[in-house]
């Protein structure tokens, strides 16, 4: 936890110097990147909301993800995780969105879809970028790891957003 927090903090210092806020959009995760990035002291300065859409009609209902794309894709995929990344995005008004779904486990997954498969989505007014990755271990060892995933990547992407000094 204390390595997810400090990552955390990391991500805070970043939107704070730059007037940036974020809010989430989590699936299998089920609030667990937004309790970590709300460890930090003073995240309310950056830290906009979060949207728990566990099921799909929170999903839908919260995000706005359609139901032809739940439907033709199945709620972990790259495209679910777009439309929840942009649809958080537009509804908390934020400058970052990080969406997760995925199959966390011990069950529900399947040959083409196994435990483990986690769909990550971050999003700007620039655009969303998505990801699937698969993780070992068990049930709190995939959702720990489909945190510091996604907190590694969007601490990535805001130094590599940096501006020149």
């Amino acid at each position: 936890m204390e390595q997810l927090v400090k990552l955390a903090t990391q991500i805070g210092e970043r939107l704070k110097a730059s007037n940036q806020t974020i809010t989430t959009a989590e699936s299998c995760t089920g609030g667990g990147i937004s309790y970590v990035l709300t460890e930090v002291a003073g995240s309310s300065a950056w830290f906009e909301r979060a949207f728990v859409t566990y099921s799909n009609d929170a999903k839908r209902e919260l995000v706005g993800v359609a139901t032809d794309t739940l439907v033709e894709n199945g709620a972990v995929s790259e495209e679910v995780v777009a439309e929840m990344a942009a649809g958080a995005l537009k509804e908390a008004n934020a400058d970052f969105a990080l969406a997760v779904s995925g199959i966390a486990g011990p069950t529900g997954g399947s040959e083409e879809k196994p435990v483990g498969m986690v769909c990550f989505g971050w999003a700007t007014r620039k655009g969303t970028v998505t990801e699937t990755c698969l993780f070992d271990g068990d049930r709190h060892e995939i959702r720990l790891n489909t945190i510091a995933h996604s907190l590694c990547r969007l601490l990535s992407y805001l130094e590599s957003e940096k501006p020149e000094q």
